[in-house]
């Protein structure tokens, strides 16, 4: 049975072919204030990526000890052809995060017979810029987006395009990004926005020695240290007083969570002002900034089936150090 997708209100789509759903700007301030004043102390990641962290972040997925992106750009060029089989004819493509489309190409240019593609990303300016770059690449497809945080219940845009599935896709291992319930929140929500017969593709990060996970997250360069610091620089021009070099920044495993963590460690005990608020720290006290789970084939047949998802194939490089793995919806 198809999916038909009609557009009874066609003015939800902007002449750029995106639905803004005016998702909520951030607090910076206020979440650090919550974060800061936490027993353990965090910031939330989703804030590494202004203009600064966003261009320090490319740096990042070209260093020789982050093995993320290249690894997975390896098993697209290598198996998207046997995705696309797998996937079959006249899907819908619905992407989580627009990125900078490199695997989305690889992925469209491998299925039979797409039915069109949606990215859906929290940046109006980054999916106008992916949009106009798949358009390119694809001009006969019909390619829309949704501007909305995808990590909350969202309902696609009628875009007027039969498919016989929908078909999700959330590359570059952001599900590790998660907390554990957070994890099985999104798989339950997209296997609803996906429906009976749907599909996702989904980019994980696996269980690997120690020292290679943390030299990812560590470089010989500071990249990531830079990358790192760039959350208290943004909270300083928002009126903080952090003083950089009194701290330090430290990435670790954490072998009973699964997931690597970085942190900024102060290296003396100190005030910081913030809002209206005074922060006391330690000596030796750490700020939590961002944990990425990192799983085995056996964790994320559990997550799957906890969304009434099946984990039925995946691909991975020839040192397991990356998968991509096929859910279908049950």
């Amino acid at each position: 049975m198809s999916l038909k997708f009609t557009p009874t209100a066609p003015s939800q789509l902007s002449p750029s072919g995106i639905l803004d759903l005016s998702p909520e700007a951030g607090d910076l301030i206020a979440d650090g204030l919550a974060g800061l004043q936490r027993s353990t102390k965090t910031l939330p990641s989703k804030y590494f990526y202004d203009k600064r962290g966003s261009e320090l972040f490319e740096t990042i997925t070209t260093l020789p000890e982050y093995y993320v992106t290249r690894t997975e750009l390896d098993i697209m060029a290598e198996s998207a052809s046997e995705m696309g089989a797998l996937l079959g004819e006249h899907g819908l493509l619905i992407e989580f995060g627009s990125g900078s489309g490199q695997k989305t190409r690889e992925l469209l240019s491998a299925l039979p017979e797409p039915a069109g593609c949606i990215l859906i990303d929290i940046s109006k300016s980054a999916l106008s810029g992916s949009i106009e770059k798949l358009e390119e690449a694809f001009p006969s497809l019909p390619i829309f987006g949704v501007c909305a945080d995808y990590t909350r219940s969202l309902q696609l845009p009628e875009v007027g395009t039969n498919a016989k599935r929908r078909i999700a896709y959330f590359p570059g291992s952001t599900l590790g990004n998660f907390s554990n319930h957070e994890a099985r929140v999104f798989l339950q929500r997209t296997a609803a926005l996906l429906g009976p017969g749907g599909a996702l593709l989904l980019g994980v990060d696996r269980v690997k020695a120690v020292g290679l996970l943390e030299r990812a997250y560590d470089d010989a360069r500071g990249v990531t240290a830079a990358f790192n610091f760039n959350l208290l620089t943004q909270l300083n021009a928002n009126g903080a007083n952090f003083v950089l070099d009194r701290f330090r920044h430290s990435a670790v495993f954490n072998a009973a969570e699964s997931r690597v963590e970085m942190h900024l460690v102060s290296q003396v005990e100190q005030t910081v002002e913030l809002g209206s608020a005074t922060i006391r720290f330690d000596a030796g006290e750490s700020i939590r900034t961002e944990m990425s789970h990192k799983y085995t084939l056996e964790a994320i047949r559990e997550l799957a089936g906890s969304a009434d998802m099946t984990l039925e194939h995946h691909w991975s490089d020839k040192q397991d150090w990356f998968s991509v793995c096929y859910l279908s919806c049950r």
